[in-house]
């Protein structure tokens, strides 16, 4: 190798450079990069030997050194002399050109190495090339294409040699034959120009200013000649493209004379391109320098190509664009800015093209015409000055377009011209006209259009979006606007096809109105235009609109704001007011939503500001409230399909009308009024009753009189005749209309003045209502069908009866047509169908009657009576809404069913309620079971419900009105509250409050007829009374719990001949349909018993046969716990016979049989009974039987005994249910004893392999006897309230670890942890009591208190229960025990005690030590596991030891542990390197010297295993790092050992090797070869990770040494072993060395 290193490191890295791992090629070249920065001769001669010599090396590998060269050359070529440059060029040159045929990514490598010396050695370069480039010698592909790249790599270097370049190429291009040469002297061509353009742009950079473009025309149009004329014809698409993209730069320096002789055939030459070439870009990219450099000259020529260009051009940008082919969007602008050249000196024709363009019908044309205009509008402004006119002109026809996109582009148009001021112009406010168009797109939910798979769809809301903005925008941003805009858009706040667009348009005039008066300027302008609203109409329009506020997105608001800036226009007198009233009214909008705003409440608001404005004109200005009335009444027309708004109108002009003088113009407008109702529409003829009501305020007369005529109109007069009443086919517009006029007379009375209206409500009001209600056809009056008419007549009613209810001077009024009224109302009920809710008017009819009742005369009984009895068999089976559709297949939509919401049954029952207290005899009101006790168990919620709550209402009238002395026995009792009783827990929470109320009710009763007085307390109805608050428990043993208190309230309530049938219903009860209603009979069945029954028989088996029969059918818990509180009672009599009973049944428990286990833990005393019997069988009976499967087998398999396992199985029943906590309280340490003892029998233990043929003891195979026993001892914990215990036990998997023999021991240790942390209180006389089980003869018992005690050591709890000397005696003799696994566990234990009782170590230190060491050397430990195990042990016991019993054995501990660093096992090494660390407590005494180097002979494997595969031994080895670092008596490495070696903390770990290997450097030089030596023993380790390491490691200290330092290691030794490593088989380890190599630049 010699002494150049650095030569030898290039040349074996250049070597390794083409691995097979992509990951070792980066790595190499990045190494030989590194090299190359510090030595760039050395580096790129080695190069440039490597391949001389290697003449044969495989393409791809001369490849990386190429463009590694390259790289190098590019980084570090300041540095570079002149003679190795040459020599570069020299072998690039020959790199490129050894091969005639073309290699592109070999050759392209050379001629990118020649680029990249170009850049500084352009002479050495060039007088290379240009040998190669010699007169009549067709010259190599990439020759050219490196002459190519140096023009642009190096301008100002090429350019002085393009001539002699050009000179010499011209001949060549008539030689080349073949397209790739064509097209590589095309595209050098191409950058030639492109050289010289730039070279000449920037001639006061350049080194010869004085070059002139002329120097290179005439070379340049001879190629362009041979370019242009022969290569464009090629049938190659490819060279076509170079040539055409060639020619676009060539175009600039053809001499003008010759451009302008070419241009004829040039342009026509480029457009034909089109057609031949899918990719259009450098079609269009060209022919733009071409027409560029033509207008710059002033070219005549272009003039005649124009119409060709135009009509080639156009269609480049009609085309539709894909915006993810960025090609084609750089054609896309590249053709836009062809329109720009052009525009620059053929402006009319070209804008007269476009006109011509945009009123072809495709959509394409038109968008694609509209994009070039609004580009031409914005980059050629100045030459547009004078077409502006022009322009607008044209645009008129495709403002009438109606496809969404022409109209999306216009818009921007449009937009584009208002900020160039075209919109001041005329013509210019039918541009403005079409924003407002298209803002007022119907935005309501419509007919759902057909899927468009368009991916360009504009939809109306985007384009209605889209022009929202663009007229806010020119409102604000364009002051030119504002002139234009005020006030044209006045315009559009009426006619009804803009109605959509109020919005943006008022938004819009209120922000130009505030601007005028904020400037001083007024509103005011001359009304005699036509077009402009006049002010009443403007009020009216804009006051409609805003009644619906949220509506046309959100019109409310802006139409208020504009109202406000607008009050001088309206009249003078509404400044002041509508100041102070509009603001409050824009907040409350503000402040609400479509869903949160009341509309009756905000239409009043409107409706008061309406009045307020004219009680503020009206005084001064009578014949502007006249002209507001009749523009109103003629603006109704403008709502014909939009009833909401029309009938808000209405009420305005009621409102005008009650605050009109003149009686003239209410008779005018009351007869326009009512003969524009639309009367179908419900919202209009609600609105006009609402306005005659206002108007007959203070117009009664007038009203009336107006009514009672159009009720003689011909409108009315249509009577069908009896041939159509008959057929069903009556005039529906009639009875529409007679709605109207009901419903008029309806709010006429409601609104009159008082005074007046009481004396003409019968003669003039009631009288008209009938008489159009009922239809007469031959005298006969014909019931009619409409319910329109119906709900009028009824709504009329209610508004009469509330107005006479109202009326002060009522007091002696009589209403003598009451009783008429209420038999209409009764009459409409019964018509409604029983089975299905169609129509409100049950309950319209109902609140009706409600009204009628409270009037004078009172109301007869009978009729009382039959009016209840109607209203309740309307309502009681009536189905809820939504339940009814089936039924009622034709009939109203969702919209028309939500008006039924209000339920008919309130309406009822206040009905009811209203008409009980009129009677007077109690023989009337039927008995509540008569009724409803059918509907009281029904299984539909409804019709219960309804039921409880008129049985809970007679029933207490029932009562209040109950007169003993009149009354039979009350012999149905019994029967009621059975009824009632299950009723308390229905699963509606009304049922049970009135069920609760009626069965107060009875109880009461009952003590009537007992003979107590009305006013008698007693104690158990006071109680009863108080369980109301308790049913609304949703707790199910809450509930029950008040189903006792109520079962002890009957019981002692009940007489004892109603007991019986009682029961029996009950019983039936338990049949119940409602889960909740059976557990509430069951519940009150015990109680009955257990108060007033007899005793059970004493036969338990058969008793208990019979219950677990039983059990098997009850599905509710609640009744099962019933019949298990039997079993629980039997129990507590006889246990023994009970248990053995229970223990006869098979297993698995089923889970009745399981049930009635758990029921036995209900009782404290029984339930500790039960324990202590179960626990005394276990402890006294064989856990398993041994048997030898096989006789060729010398292992034995362990069977499990019936009777433990059947114990084990029911003390899993008693734990599992809570009752049982505080007996194991009592019982815990015998319990838990016996239990775990009980699990060290069963690991591993199997079924019996031969059961018994009785059924009852046949086993099922997948029961697992370890399982049980686990499942017990869990169970235990949980009744012992252990829930740390049991939460540390579920995260740490105890119990599933304790079930497997392998990790058995390490679920009893995870038990004993979270005893010693969670169950201190039991755990001495736990540990007495599993003592003896380490003599047990079962190894399974040994292992699970080895394994606890040993735990137990490692707690303090220990010492503070003075346990530890029993523990520890304990333990040691099991360090000869039979069994590997109670050794090795014995260790653990042993260890444990160094850290739950460290005071008691050096009083067993010798013991301690002694077995420890012995666990190091165990022979009989294949898996380590003892050995592992006596380290751990041994770092404990270490930490806890002083100096004097460590110091004689510390150097034989180290030597012992040493050759573990080295293991195959994660745990051994990390042990290891642990213990090592602990040692280091006593290496600072008299073996210091020795202890010292035991670290530095480790300290290498330490650090190298510091980025180990294992976190556990990179953990192990930075706590012993921190340790040793103090006493190697160096300050800067232990400073770097403690600072960067946190347990958690990540590692970089090379940066912190390579800071290290300084310290090192500096404070150990003596060492620093043995350290390197001892890295590259590590070369050979068999893991990958540490090879790596120790390679970078020697990198790190080598690449840090100074040339002195390095005199004394062994470097050929070692840069040997370190090239070795390239060609290691794991592509990491050739990465870490090759950059180890890169580290080693300075040797």
């Amino acid at each position: 190798m010699g002494t150049n290193y650095t030569e030898a490191f290039s040349v074996a890295l250049i070597d390794a450079a083409f691995d097979k791992d992509e990951c070792v090629r980066k790595e190499v070249s990045q190494a030989l990069r590194e090299l190359g920065r510090s030595h760039p001769r050395l580096v790129l001669l080695a190069c440039h030997s490597y391949l001389s010599k290697h003449s044969k090396l495989l393409q791809g590998h001369r490849v990386i050194v190429l463009h590694t060269m390259e790289a190098i050359v590019q980084e570090t070529i300041s540095q570079l002399d002149q003679s190795l440059a040459k020599m570069i060029i020299s072998l690039a040159s020959d790199e490129m050109t050894r091969m005639k045929d073309i290699v592109p990514e070999w050759q392209e490598a050379a001629s990118q190495l020649l680029v990249a010396l170009g850049c500084r050695f352009i002479n050495e370069v060039m007088e290379e090339i240009l040998q190669k480039f010699q007169p009549g010698v067709l010259p190599h592909y990439f020759v050219v294409q490196t002459l190519g790249n140096l023009a642009t790599a190096n301008v100002y270097g090429m350019v002085p040699f393009l001539t002699a370049i050009l000179g010499t190429m011209l001949p060549m291009l008539g030689m080349a034959k073949h397209d790739s040469m064509k097209s590589v002297f095309t595209i050098a061509l191409g950058r030639f120009s492109e050289s010289i353009l730039e070279y000449l742009a920037n001639l006061d950079k350049a080194p010869d200013p004085t070059v002139r473009k002329d120097a290179f025309s005439s070379e340049i149009y001879t190629s362009y000649e041979i370019l242009f004329n022969v290569w464009l014809q090629h049938k190659e698409a490819k060279l076509r493209a170079s040539v055409v993209d060639a020619v676009g730069h060539m175009s600039y320096l053809l001499p003008p004379d010759k451009l302008e002789e070419q241009l004829p055939k040039l342009i026509p030459g480029i457009l034909s391109l089109y057609k031949k070439h899918s990719e259009h870009f450098h079609i269009t990219q060209s022919l733009c320098h071409v027409l560029d450099a033509a207008v710059e000259m002033g070219s005549r020529v272009l003039e005649t190509q124009i119409d060709n260009l135009l009509s080639i051009l156009h269609p480049q940008v009609c085309t539709p664009l894909d915006y993810s082919n960025h090609t084609a969007v750089k054609n896309h602008n590249e053709a836009l800015r062809c329109f720009t050249v052009l525009a620059r000196a053929y402006t009319d024709r070209l804008i007269a093209f476009l006109l011509q363009r945009l009123e072809v019908h495709s959509e394409r044309t038109r968008i694609g015409t509209l994009t070039i205009i609004k580009h031409l509008i914005n980059s050629a402004s100045p030459q547009l000055e004078s077409k502006k006119a022009l322009i607008l002109a044209g645009m008129k026809f495709t403002i009438q377009d109606s496809n969404n996109k022409v109209k999306w582009m216009v818009a921007q148009v449009i937009s584009a011209m208002a900020h160039h001021d075209y919109l001041e112009l005329d013509g210019g406010e039918a541009m403005v006209e079409f924003i407002i168009r298209q803002c007022a797109l119907p935005c309501e939910p419509g007919t759902p259009k057909p899927r468009s798979y368009d991916p360009d769809e504009v939809t109306d809301e985007s384009l209605r979006s889209m022009c929202d903005n663009i007229l806010n925008l020119l409102t604000t941003t364009v002051k030119k606007m504002e002139n234009v805009l005020w006030p044209f858009l006045l315009e559009f706040i009426i006619p009804p096809q803009y109605l959509n667009a109020l919005a943006p348009v008022c938004r819009s005039l209120a922000h130009l109105g505030m601007k005028k008066l904020q400037h001083n300027e007024g509103l005011q302008f001359t009304h005699q235009e036509p077009d402009l609203p006049k002010p009443q109409l403007l009020l009216t329009r804009l006051l409609v609109v805003s009644a619906f506020p949220f509506r046309g997105r959100g019109r409310g608001v802006p139409a208020l704001r504009f109202l406000q800036v607008a009050a001088p226009l309206v009249h003078p007198q509404l400044v002041r007011v509508w100041n102070e009233e509009i603001p409050p009214l824009i907040q409350h909008l503000e402040e609400n939503s479509e869903g949160s705003l009341p509309q009756r409440h905000w239409e009043d608001k409107l409706l008061l500001l309406l009045s307020r404005s004219l009680e503020a004109v009206t005084p001064g200005d009578e014949t502007w409230s006249s002209q507001l009335s009749e523009e109103m009444t003629k603006h109704l027309g403008n709502y014909g399909n939009r009833p909401h708004e029309k009938g808000f109108l209405y009420k305005c002009v009621g409102v005008v009308l009650r605050q009109t003088g003149s009686q003239n113009v209410v008779r005018k407008q009351l007869v326009e009024i009512l003969q524009s109702v639309r009367h179908t529409e419900p919202l209009e003829r609600e609105g006009v009753a609402v306005c005659i009501g206002f108007c007959a305020k203070t117009h009664l007369d007038v009203t009336l009189t107006k009514l009672e005529e159009f009720g003689k109109s011909d409108t009315l007069k249509k009577s069908p005749s009896l041939f159509q009443i008959l057929k069903d086919k009556s005039d529906v517009d009639v009875e529409k209309a007679k709605s109207t006029l009901i419903l008029c007379y309806g709010y006429l009375t409601l609104y009159a003045p008082k005074e007046l209206i009481l004396a003409r409500i019968e003669k003039d009001v009631i009288k008209q209502v009938l008489s159009h209600f009922n239809t007469k056809v031959l005298g006969i009056k014909v019931e009619t069908k409409d319910l329109t008419i119906k709900l009028s007549l009824m709504k009329s009613i209610s508004l009469i009866a509330r107005a006479i209810y109202a009326n002060e001077q009522n007091n002696s009024y009589n209403f003598t047509r009451k009783r008429e009224l209420l038999v209409y109302m009764q009459d409409l009920i019964k018509l409604e169908p029983m089975d299905v809710l169609r129509t409100p008017i049950r309950q319209h009819a109902m609140i009706t009657c409600s009204h009628l009742l409270k009037l004078d005369p009172m109301v007869n009984e009978t009729d009382m009576f039959e009016l209840i009895r109607t209203c309740l068999d309307s309502v009681f089976g009536l189905p809820p809404l939504g339940m009814d559709r089936s039924k009622d297949e034709a009939c109203i939509d969702v919209k028309e069913r939500e008006c039924l919401s209000l339920s008919p049954l309130p309406v009822c029952v206040s009905l009811s309620l209203s008409l009980l207290p009129l009677s007077s005899h109690l023989c009337l009101i039927p008995p509540p079971r008569q009724h409803v006790e059918g509907w009281i168990t029904s299984s539909r919620d409804w019709e219960r419900e309804r039921a409880m709550i008129v049985t809970s209402r007679l029933l207490l009238f029932y009562l209040e009105r109950l007169n003993v002395r009149m009354m039979v026995s009350f012999h149905n009792l019994g029967a009621l509250i059975g009824r009632l009783v299950p009723r308390c827990t229905d699963p509606l929470m009304t049922v049970r409050q009135n069920a609760l109320e009626a069965l107060y009710t009875l109880l009461s009763i009952q003590l009537r007829y007992a003979g107590f007085a009305l006013d008698h307390t007693d104690e158990s109805l006071s109680r009863l009374k108080g369980l109301q608050n308790s049913l609304h428990q949703s707790d199910s043993k809450l509930l029950f719990h008040t189903c006792s208190e109520i079962g002890q309230v009957v019981a002692r309530s009940l007489p004892q001949d109603q007991l019986s049938s009682l029961l029996f219903m009950l019983l039936e009860a338990l049949a119940d349909p409602h889960p909740l209603c059976c557990s509430a009979a069951s519940v009150i069945s015990n109680t009955l018993i257990r108060v007033r029954g007899s005793g059970l028989s004493n036969q338990i088996p058969e008793l208990l046969e019979v219950l677990h029969i039983r059990l098997q059918a009850i599905v509710q818990e609640q009744v099962k716990a019933s019949v298990l509180q039997t079993v629980s009672l039997l129990a507590s009599q006889n246990l023994p016979a009970v248990i053995s009973s229970l223990l006869s049944y098979p297993l698995p428990f089923d889970k009745p049989a399981g049930e009635m286990w758990q029921s036995l833990a209900g009782d404290v005393t029984l339930a500790r009974k039960s324990l202590e019997f179960l626990t005394e069988r276990l402890n006294k009976q064989l856990p398993y039987d041994e048997k030898r499967e096989s006789m060729l087998r010398k292992s034995v398999t362990r069977f499990a005994t019936i009777q433990p396992l059947v114990v084990t199985c029911a003390l899993t029943q008693l734990l599992s249910t809570v009752d049982s906590a505080e007996a194991v309280s009592i019982l815990y340490p015998s319990l838990f004893s016996s239990l775990l003892g009980r699990v060290g029998c069963t690991v591993g233990v199997r079924l019996p392999k031969d059961p018994a043929k009785d059924r009852h003891n046949r086993l099922p195979k997948d029961l697992d006897v370890c399982s049980c026993s686990v499942e017990a001892l869990r169970l235990l914990t949980v009744r012992g309230k252990g829930e740390e215990l049991l939460r540390m036990m579920e995260e740490e998997k105890g119990w599933d670890l304790m079930r497997s023999p392998e990790s058995h021991h390490q679920g009893v240790a995870v038990l004993a942890r979270a005893m010693a942390q969670h169950g201190v209180t039991h755990l001495s006389s736990i540990v007495e009591q599993l003592a003896p089980m380490l003599s047990s003869p079962y190894e399974g018992q040994r292992v699970t208190t080895v394994a606890f005690f040993g735990e137990l050591l490692n707690h303090r709890v220990t010492s503070d229960l003075v346990l530890t000397d029993v523990l520890l005696s304990s333990l040691l003799p099991c360090l000869v025990d039979t069994s590997s696994v109670v050794r090795m566990l014995t260790i653990r234990g042993l260890g444990n005690a160094a850290v739950g009782a460290p005071h008691k170590i050096h009083k067993y230190s010798t013991k301690l030590l002694s077995a420890m060491i012995a666990g190091v050397d165990e022979k009989d430990d294949p898996d380590d596991l003892i050995t592992l195990e006596a380290m751990s042990s041994l770092s404990k016991v270490l930490d806890q030891l002083d100096e004097i019993d460590v110091q004689p054995i510390l150097i034989n501990i180290a030597l012992r542990i040493r050759p573990f660093f080295e293991k195959d096992k994660d745990a051994v090494r990390a042990a290891a390197f642990t213990v090592f660390g602990k040692l280091s407590r006593f290496g600072d005494g008299q073996s210091k010297a020795d202890f010292v180097e035991q670290i530095h002979s480790s300290l290498v494997s330490l650090l190298l295993h510091l980025n180990d595969s294992s976190e556990e031994v990179v953990k192990a080895c930075k706590f012993t790092l921190r340790l040793v670092g103090p006493l190697l008596g160096s300050e800067s490495v232990r400073a770097m050992l403690q600072k960067h070696l946190l347990e958690e903390a990540n590692l970089h770990y090379g940066e912190f090797i390579n800071d290290l290997a300084k310290h090192i450097i500096s404070d150990f030089p003596e060492k620093v070869n043995f350290y390197i030596m001892g890295n590259v023993s590590f070369f050979k380790s068999v893991w990958p990770e540490i090879r790596g390491n120790a390679v970078m490691f020697t990198g790190f200290l080598l690449g840090n040494l100074s040339q002195d330092e390095l005199q004394s290691i062994s470097l050929e030794h070692v840069c040997t072993a370190i090239i070795l490593l390239l060609r290691d088989g794991v592509p990491s380890v050739r990465i870490k060395a090759a950059e180890a190599l890169s580290l080693l630049h300075e040797l």
